[in-house]
């Protein structure tokens, strides 16, 4: 069995990993090691930027429903709460955007909140 030459497929597999560390600084852009390390970590960092957009979001939108809520004279757990008993299933986002665009709905649900809670 001959033997197997691996110089051209090592070559190309080098230049495709440097294209991808392109713009990176330094080494971090031209030597393979560096560069390989690197993309392992951005990589990583990358999935996880995935995952904390998710929260960063979610957190946003609670701030501005807590917010809204505290505006009609309720506590964002109140609400939340009054929600569940009232049977309303809308999420954290949609109660967001009706707060921002609808503020007269928004508080049409928190009446209805507060009726389900038994407060005035």
């Amino acid at each position: 069995m001959p033997r197997v030459r691996i110089g051209a497929a090592r070559k190309q597999r080098h230049k495709r990993l440097l294209k991808r560390a392109k713009g990176f600084v330094g080494g971090r852009s031209k030597l393979y090691k560096t560069a390989h390390e690197t993309l392992l970590r951005a990589g990583a960092k990358r999935f996880d930027g995935r995952k904390m957009k998710k929260r960063d979001y979610r957190a946003l939108w609670i701030t501005r429903v807590s917010a809204a809520a505290e505006a009609n004279g309720l506590r964002y757990s109140q609400f939340i709460n009054g929600l569940l008993k009232a049977n309303i299933t809308l999420n954290r986002k949609s109660l967001s955007e009706i707060a921002i665009a609808d503020p007269a709905a928004f508080t049409q649900i928190v009446e209805k909140a507060k009726a389900a809670l038994g407060i005035k």
